[in-house]
């Protein structure tokens, strides 16, 4: 039986970004903070009362064998994956729900990504019903792939991801990006908005992740931050850190 809801055509939103990324304790990020502040400020999403920052949730998607997981613990160059993200931990209808795909080669990305009915949800996260989004989406490239790869791969909601984000925007470059990312929490899931039984888990506690996204150079006056503090790059994942946290696979290398 058909959904009982009418088809939708949402706009897809295309991002081909490079990423850097970097590990900062407590006191070098507040320093490398106060440095970028200088030069950047919020983008227009951040919330006072988190403290010029806002939330984020993510609910991942791999199969029994955590396939994705181990492409990234192996260094597989080339790489994609799927996710739900929203940013409420309970489910509100003024907040939206994006369907993304994250492809990776090395360290250049492109992302996809549409906002979903959170009425569908139900038929994005339960496998056996995956098919009804050929009739809810129809024509949509990247649901199509999300069908595809979903049965192709045998995907599945694993986890989910959760943090607080503090994000940078250039008035002079509006291509480049940097975002502090903390209070990490991860647990096995199967929806985006599970029940208050669900065992949620520090991950990376003390710990923040500075993103550097850009489309073709960084500044100068971000790479004399990076020489000064002696920053280091690192190859990181959200979700690899919440599969490992949260018990779903383990790092055998």
């Amino acid at each position: 039986m058909k959904p009982n809801s009418n088809r939708i055509s949402p706009k897809t939103e295309d991002f081909y970004r490079y990423e850097f990324k970097y590990f900062l304790s407590l006191s070098l990020r507040q320093t490398v903070e106060n440095e970028v502040s200088h030069f950047m400020s919020y983008d227009g999403h951040v919330h006072e009362e988190l403290e010029n920052a806002y939330f984020v949730r993510s609910l991942y998607f791999d199969n029994d064998g955590s396939d994705h997981f181990y492409e990234k613990i192996d260094g597989v160059r080339e790489r994609s994956k799927f996710r739900i993200r929203t940013y409420e931990k309970k489910f509100e209808p003024e907040i939206p729900v994006f369907l993304e795909e994250k492809n990776r080669d090395g360290d250049h990305v492109d992302k996809h990504r549409i906002e979903i009915n959170p009425d569908h949800l139900e038929f994005f996260c339960d496998p056996d019903r995956i098919w009804e989004l050929n009739w809810l989406y129809s024509d949509i490239p990247l649901v199509d792939r999300f069908i595809f790869t979903s049965v192709r791969r045998l995907l599945k909601p694993r986890v989910l991801v959760d943090y607080i984000r503090r994000p940078y925007v250039s008035s002079y470059d509006m291509n480049f990006r940097v975002t502090f990312d903390s209070q990490l929490m991860a647990a096995s899931a199967q929806n985006l908005h599970p029940d208050s039984s669900t065992n949620w888990l520090h991950s990376m506690a003390g710990y923040t992740v500075m993103e550097v996204k850009f489309h073709r150079r960084i500044p100068a006056w971000f790479h004399r931050i990076i020489q000064s503090n002696d920053l280091k790059r690192l190859s990181f994942s959200k979700f690899v850190k919440g599969m490992e946290t949260s018990g779903l696979a383990i790092d055998l290398s």
